[in-house]
């Protein structure tokens, strides 16, 4: 069955300029992404999985205009992002939502739930009158589960997971076709974040749009995500379905990072193998050469710290960056 992909990712490299603190100091590149390339399929979830300052909130909010690409392109819909004429802008950023992990300062303070989601269709032409897209706001809340009585109180007044429901229903309210969650429930309590990603696959099945959903936690990611990509550094090291991701992972920082995700049950726990990674995460400043893993990988090789590996298909469906697969 062929897929329909509805935005592609192709070579994209961000860097972020710091500038020196001292007088005479030379400003240094922060390599925040690095030659990073992936499809979105419509009607996906691609989950986007990696330890913090990984690069997993850069590639979001390059996907959705907020930090211009310093390399590479985003193909939505068959064309450049960056490049489209005005009404395909328009277009575009109406179609790519963001729902941000603060669901705090995502809000306006001073504006109530009602307003921010009303304001938004109105910047993008959606409601030919105040009365309708009030109506339209009343219906999107009530999408994520709350109520007319809701709609006149203001961030403050609503828990974290309220809030974050707020701003699902904006997001909702531009009739999206890709969301783009950036760690939209880390924030929240526990019980509150099941409800938060149950609200989401309800949504998903009923609009039928796209997320990129970007989260550190992989039992979340695995349980929301048809697909599931693992950054390393500011590099893709491994995609896969998100079964065969958990099941048959074949990059030892994947394997890595799914040996320390916590098992119910303690038998199970103490004869698993734990996979414990030596050393920090290098600085994205000074990257190593070669593949970035291999000053934490155990069974880095001289030609894993002198050659980057080749990012290709190892099985159908299965990608993966490292040199120990071609044996």
């Amino acid at each position: 069955m062929q897929k329909n992909v509805i935005m592609s990712v192709d070579h994209l490299s961000k860097d972020f300029v710091i500038r020196g603190k001292k007088l005479g100091e030379k400003n240094k590149l922060l390599h925040a992404l690095s030659n990073v390339s992936f499809d979105i399929y419509k009607g996906e979830t691609l989950g986007i999985i990696g330890e913090s300052g990984c690069g997993k909130s850069t590639l979001g909010r390059c996907l959705v205009k907020l930090h211009k690409p310093s390399g590479g392109t985003i193909t939505y819909n068959g064309k450049d992002l960056w490049n489209m004429p005005v009404y395909d802008r328009e277009a575009a950023r109406r179609d790519i939502q963001m729902i941000f992990q603060d669901p705090y300062s995502s809000l306006d303070p001073r504006k109530t739930a009602s307003y921010s989601i009303e304001e938004a269709m109105k910047v993008h032409h959606i409601g030919d009158t105040a009365r309708e897209r009030r109506q339209k706001a009343l219906e999107y809340l009530q999408e994520v589960g709350l109520d007319i009585q809701h709609m006149e109180r203001y961030p403050h007044e609503f828990s974290g997971g309220q809030r974050q429901r707020v701003n699902i229903a904006r997001a909702l309210s531009m009739e999206p076709k890709i969301i783009v969650c950036d760690e939209p429930v880390s924030a929240l309590d526990v019980s509150i974040q099941a409800q938060i990603l149950n609200i989401l696959m309800d949504l998903k099945d009923e609009f039928h749009f796209s997320y990129l959903f970007i989260a550190h936690d992989l039992l979340v990611v695995h349980h929301i995500s048809d697909r599931i990509a693992v950054m390393y550094l500011g590099r893709i090291v491994e995609i896969a379905d998100s079964n065969e991701l958990n099941e048959n992972p074949i990059h030892p920082y994947t394997q890595s990072l799914l040996s320390a995700v916590p098992y119910p049950d303690p038998k199970m726990a103490r004869e698993r193998h734990r996979i414990v990674l030596e050393g920090d995460v290098p600085s994205p400043m000074n990257p190593p050469s070669g593949c970035r893993f291999h000053t934490r990988c155990p069974y880095a090789t001289q030609k894993c710290r002198e050659e980057m590996p080749q990012f290709k298909e190892h099985e159908p469906g299965h990608w993966a960056a490292c040199h120990l697969l071609d044996k």
